[in-house]
């Protein structure tokens, strides 16, 4: 495999403190104070789709050329420990948009496309009204827009347009064909608002396309632009495949009717390439966009990926890290995070650990803005660390998917529920209540279980996840 690179690798690159970079109709429009007094920086929420924390060239990758979001890095912070707060996708989108555990408003586990009582929504199902997300806030000052990838509810219910977004272009389900806009259950799944929309493209070039013009559209007045691209989740097309595989609205029937994983690319490895470095060309022009209109050093942009990469066939590299997508090693969510304002942020690395629910209390620090009544977060300000080089408080984080559990606490990584072969190092296939610890401080990999080693650490990270479940089970 050409993208993969050893921990030695890594740490050179990383800790060189350059990252090897290249250092030269269904929303009310509430507009309320928007650009009255000081002028508010512009917000770019940038969410990339099952990116591994080896997977760009800042992190160490020498297959794949990424010198925009190299660029982005060089000229903002870049962490080394940050986390989504699910290893799949909608997990940790609902995290991120509300600041909180997923598991308060009921959503640990891959959203369905067709819930199974669309009557009578259940948890699960999507991000209930009940909760309170960034566009919420935002929209009351700024002008706000989300183009991609929602994956929190596919039905007129759950839209974005009703979760504080005034503007939604995009998809609903957690993945469609790049051409043809199908979804992975045959349906045509491309959106303005609350119409289902036929055109023509390649999904992220659209996205792209559309952020542009809402840049240029809100120059003058604050906004807030969530661009959760699908690049580079399955089916692995490039813009150079349209004559290839398109995903059909009647798939040809399969046994248990499951979608093609890895689409039609046999040489996954290169599809995987020429995705990302696309994206990164995107990256590219909406960084020239705010340079041309000269208010890049007005906008705050921050980068990162909503879970590992998922390896299989060529699918991406999740670095020297253990675990892929779908599980509680680091693998399986610590990924690549940069946070870019020219003139505001030092450049620099930073390895405090951050999670995806960081970013909300951090967006309103940023803007200043203070919601009435108040709102409760797991998540922490991440301020401090990014314009003063400061350390966090110390805290237990949690994750928790299916039957996997898994909790850190400084260096500790204590996993329950799922665990590797001594032997071959490798994932059991069957589940149970297995414990590990590791020390990702001398083991970032989680090759070594030293759980009989550290009996006191084991009941004490134990006793902090059952009182975690019982606080978060008790919300939702």
């Amino acid at each position: 495999m050409h993208n993969k690179h050893n921990r030695r690798t890594f740490l050179k690159v990383i800790g060189a403190g350059t990252l090897n970079l290249y250092i030269s109709g269904c929303i009310r429009r509430n507009t309320g104070n928007r650009g009255a007094g000081t002028k508010r920086p512009n917000i770019i929420l940038i969410m990339a789709d099952d990116l591994g924390y080896g997977d760009l060239s800042c992190y160490g990758n020498d297959y794949i050329k990424t010198p925009n979001i190299d660029n982005l890095a060089a000229r903002g912070v870049s962490f080394t420990d940050y986390h989504s707060n699910g290893v799949v996708c909608s997990p940790t989108r609902a995290a991120l948009l509300t600041g909180r555990y997923q598991q308060r408003c009921g959503i640990e586990r891959v959203v369905p496309e067709f819930p199974a009582n669309p009557d009578n929504y259940q948890r699960n199902d999507g991000l209930m009204e009940s909760e309170t997300t960034i566009a919420d806030v935002l929209n009351k000052h700024y002008s706000t827009a989300m183009f991609g990838k929602w994956h929190l509810g596919s039905s007129a219910h759950f839209n974005p347009t009703k979760r504080g977004f005034e503007k939604f272009i995009g998809f609903k389900s957690g993945n469609i064909d790049f051409f043809s806009h199908v979804s992975q259950e045959g349906r045509h799944d491309w959106w303005h608002g609350c119409e289902n929309v036929r055109e023509e493209g390649y999904t992220d070039r659209l996205l792209t396309d559309y952020s542009l013009k809402f840049i240029e559209q809100h120059k003058d007045d604050p906004f807030f632009l969530y661009l959760p691209y699908e690049i580079p989740h399955y089916p692995y097309q490039s813009p150079g495949d349209y004559d290839g595989y398109q995903r059909q609205e009647k798939p040809e029937p399969r046994p248990g009717n499951v979608p093609k994983p890895l689409g039609d690319r046999q040489d996954t490895d290169m599809a995987i390439k020429e995705m990302i470095e696309e994206l990164d060309s995107y990256i590219g022009e909406i960084s020239a966009k705010l340079r041309q209109l000269n208010i890049e050093k007005n906008t705050f942009i921050f980068f990162c990926s909503d879970n590992g990469a998922w390896p299989l066939a060529g699918a991406g590299s999740n670095g020297a890290l253990g675990g892929i997508k779908g599980e509680v090693f680091e693998g399986g969510h610590r990924v690549p995070a940069i946070a870019c304002w020219p003139g505001k942020i030092k450049p620099g690395l930073t390895h405090q650990t951050a999670m995806s629910m960081d970013v909300f209390p951090t967006l309103l620090s940023i803007t200043g803005i203070k919601p009435s009544g108040g709102l409760e977060f797991d998540g922490a300000d991440l301020t401090p660390v990014l314009f003063e080089n400061k350390h966090l408080a110390p805290r237990t984080l949690f994750w928790r998917y299916a039957d996997q559990k898994a909790v850190r606490k400084g260096p500790w990584k204590l996993i329950k529920g799922i665990r590797k072969n001594p032997d071959t190092n490798k994932l059991q296939n069957e589940r149970g209540d297995y414990v590990s610890l590791y020390n990702l401080d001398h083991d970032i990999s989680e090759s070594k279980d030293i759980s009989a080693m550290e009996p006191e650490i084991v009941n004490s990270l134990l006793e902090e996840l059952v009182q975690w479940e019982k606080d978060v089970d008790s919300d939702s």
